[in-house]
């Protein structure tokens, strides 16, 4: 599995690895992303989720209408605390 957009998660087993492989690639060389502070990367995640209907319509593609969305919000929620 990539860090690429084109990465299809099929489960949540692929996100929970692609989640892993994305802090990885963050430790290894976090200091070259773009957001690497943990309040810029949650306003540029919150950005993305808001304008993702463009980057979809860019690549040709529909934004996905079955996505669970709060799933992802409950895992980010969760995050804040979790251990």
């Amino acid at each position: 599995m990539s860090l690429t957009p084109d990465a299809e998660i099929r489960s949540r087993e692929e996100l929970s690895a692609f989640v892993r492989k994305l802090h990885q690639d963050f430790l290894q060389q976090g200091d070259t992303w773009e957001n690497n502070t943990l309040a810029t990367f949650l306003e540029a995640l919150a950005a993305w989720v808001h304008d993702s209907p463009g980057w979809y319509q860019n690549l040709g593609k529909e934004l996905p209408a079955g996505g669970d969305w709060t799933f992802l919000a409950h895992a980010l929620q969760a995050a804040v605390v979790y251990e």
